[in-house]
């Protein structure tokens, strides 16, 4: 797999990066690219201003985490992500392929979809020695190092399955906002329903919520971007019936309606 299956957008309030928090993106070692998208580290010094509540509409991916207090597994989260900064501090992560985590966890993905789980829990004790290790080097490319090292041991042998929700996946970066479920399949040789199943199975989520993520990412990024005002034409680009349903779907995830979140970007841009 040597395409993309995760896109960069969903962060809310993207002008918050370089004034209130740091981002770095950095791609995997070559032999675990197949199943790992990339790796982040996010910094942030507040000094003495006060603390910033950073969200994120999240991507089908599991991340595996370091932070000051620990380590963790974050399995796909459907609600959006929401983070209070607080003085300084640092994460780094494993931001998994979708599907990608599934060899690496004894059950199906979808057990630990909403759910973040400490490294011990889900390795036992290599689990526990990886977080122990990890904390003792303080730079992040000694961090990624060891995650790496840790997965390259671990590394699932090719399972079919995988490989073909990852070939999906990447569709559906690509296909049209308005495209369904029924067609992907088709395009694939498989049935909806196995579809269906295999994405619970390896992601965690189903591919209908996968291409409605895609869709709030899209519209995120253009309301950020201040590109869009007229709601019911962008509704109709991103493939809603109507713009009463693209509002009520905007307004669940991001939790506000998109003139309200576009006026938010507005005024962070011009702080």
């Amino acid at each position: 797999m040597d395409r993309p299956t995760a896109s960069t957008r969903g962060i809310l309030a993207p002008d918050a990066i370089g004034h209130v928090f740091s981002l770095r993106r950095t791609p995997p070692a070559a032999d675990v690219a197949h199943l790992v998208e990339r790796h982040w580290v996010v910094r942030w010094d507040l000094g003495d201003r006060p603390p910033y509540r950073q969200e994120v509409v999240t991507h089908p991916c599991v991340n595996l985490v370091f932070e000051p207090h620990g380590a963790a597994v974050f399995g796909v989260q459907r609600r959006r992500d929401s983070r209070l900064l607080r003085g300084s501090g640092w994460a780094v992560g494993v931001k998994f392929r979708p599907g990608g985590f599934s060899g690496f966890l004894a059950r199906p993905v979808h057990e630990i979809t909403d759910r973040a789980q400490a490294l011990d829990a889900v390795f036992g004790a290599d689990g526990a020695r990886l977080a122990a290790e990890a904390a003792a080097r303080p730079e992040p490319a000694a961090k990624i190092a060891l995650a790496e090292g840790f997965l390259r041991e671990r590394m699932p042998p090719p399972d079919p399955e995988v490989e073909l929700v990852l070939a999906v996946v990447a569709d559906l970066l690509e296909v049209d906002p308005g495209a369904r479920v029924q067609e992907i399949a088709r395009r694939h040789a498989v049935s909806t329903r196995t579809l269906q199943r295999l994405f619970r199975r390896h992601v965690g989520v189903g591919p209908k919520w996968v291409l409605r993520r895609h869709r709030l990412q899209e519209a995120a990024e253009q309301l950020a971007a201040g590109e869009r005002r007229d709601w019911t034409r962008l509704a109709l680009d991103l493939g809603y019936f109507d713009h009463a349903h693209f509002i009520r779907d905007f307004r669940a995830v991001v939790g506000r309606s998109p003139a309200e979140y576009e006026a938010q970007c507005a005024a962070l841009a011009a702080a």
